[in-house]
């Protein structure tokens, strides 16, 4: 199988990992990609959001199968022109991808699948956000309704920091706030077959104890032992096929990965926002779990046979990741600075790239990650933090504090 992989960015380069380590891939090649993709792929140039230039470089290198990573190209039509070339695409539609596209869509989707998820407004004046704070009160959630990048959301107890932001971005979703520990699952669909990933958590806030602004990303880990048993039958019961359902009635069907970001409340999960994509870092402690190969299990969603797929096997033990970010992030981060200790497994690229002179330097504000397995929490936490040690990178930061909670058991579902 000639693969296609869409992306340059850390989340790419974990699903390049896995696609490369699949038997049935003949050849890898990643558009525009980055230096570590490099490692396992041919790269090609191309502009990622074009699709009439993606369409026509997997045409040109006859793929069987396109993958697109980044929320941005779905959202342009990327798959739908690769589609139209007769080509396997693993990615929704434009117009499936405006579940991730607009906040406002996705919860009118919520609404008319019942599906659980916070109350909310959605605003295009500075009069309506403050009627909606007030109406919610503390903390209060503000989300940008398009894409951000993953920093859209603002999630402060300040009033003034909240219409700021609204102001901002022009029209937000003001929601009431959800409490209880985060989970990301991943779902893996061919519009009518779901095939859910292991549980993850993610880091958002850019210091230890979650101190700080939100970012893309500082961390993950999986899996979840502290979660319910039955979460994720109980997700895909309540959230996850009633909004594929939906999704089918509206002529708009949803096929590829539906990333579905929850909050475990006392009422039970519900949901915080969905994404039509795999999500960065959690993709990388998944993927480093998941036994299965991958191209046959994209492949088979691309192609509607999804049904026929064998069950998902996975590793034991766990996985933990910790982002490596440059100086300043999440503001405007420095770049250009030499990164050494990178060039190993284990380090997945994110802003790297390569100076003439050879030189790895970074490249924008999660200039890399690193991911490491072991026989329980511990361990991997253990191995994760000897890697990041190894990498040397002027004014880099990043949490000490990945999945610590989790490891003593101390995370808690409030009752």
């Amino acid at each position: 199988m000639r693969v296609l992989l869409i992306g340059s960015g850390g989340r790419e380069h974990a699903l390049a990992v896995s696609l490369a380590a699949d038997p049935a891939v003949d050849q890898l090649i990643a558009a525009p990609g980055n230096p570590g993709i490099a490692q396992v792929a041919t790269l090609r140039p191309v502009t990622a959001t074009d699709p009439a230039a993606v369409a026509a470089l997997a045409v040109e290198v006859a793929a069987d199968l396109v993958v697109i990573g980044p929320e941005a190209p779905l959202v342009a039509g990327v798959a739908d022109a690769v589609r139209a070339k007769g080509i396997a695409c693993f990615g929704p539609s434009a117009a499936a991808a405006r579940l991730e596209g607009s906040k406002e869509f996705a919860k009118s989707v919520m609404a008319a699948a019942s599906v659980p998820t916070a109350r909310y407004r959605a605003c295009s004046s500075p009069d309506e956000v403050s009627a909606a704070l007030a109406e919610f009160g503390p903390p209060y959630v503000v989300k940008n309704d398009g894409l951000a990048a993953g920093k859209g959301v603002v999630v402060t107890s300040s009033t003034a920091e909240a219409l700021a932001h609204a102001a901002e971005c022009g029209q937000v979703v003001v929601e009431e706030y959800l409490p209880g520990p985060e989970v990301s699952l991943f779902v893996v669909t061919d519009g009518t077959t779901a095939l859910p990933l292991m549980p993850a958590q993610d880091f958002k806030r850019v210091g230890d104890d979650d101190e700080g602004p939100n970012t893309g990303g500082m961390g993950a880990y999986a899996p979840l032992d502290w979660a319910p048993a039955d979460l994720v039958e109980r997700v895909l019961r309540e959230t996850v096929e009633p909004t594929l359902a939906e999704m089918r009635a509206m002529g708009t069907p949803f096929a590829g990965l539906l990333y579905v970001g929850l909050a475990l409340t006392p009422g039970g999960p519900k949901v915080i926002e969905f994404n039509a994509r795999f999500g960065d870092p959690e993709t990388q402690v998944v993927l480093a779990l998941l036994a299965t190969p991958l191209a046959g299990l994209l492949h088979a969603a691309a192609t509607g046979t999804l049904a026929s797929h064998p069950p998902l096997t996975w590793y034991p033990g766990a996985a933990v990741t910790v982002v490596v970010a440059s100086h300043n992030y999440p503001a405007t981060p420095r770049t250009g600075d030499v990164i050494t200790g990178a060039e190993r497994p284990g380090v997945i690229h994110a802003g790297t790239s390569r100076r003439a002179d050879g030189a790895l330097v970074s490249a924008g504000g999660r200039v890399l990650s690193v991911t490491a397995t072991g026989a329980d929490l511990p361990a991997a936490r253990a191995a994760a933090y000897a890697l990041v040690g190894d990498v040397a990178l002027d004014g880099a930061h990043h949490r000490t504090d990945i999945a610590l909670k989790a490891a003593r058991g101390e995370v808690t579902i409030p009752a």
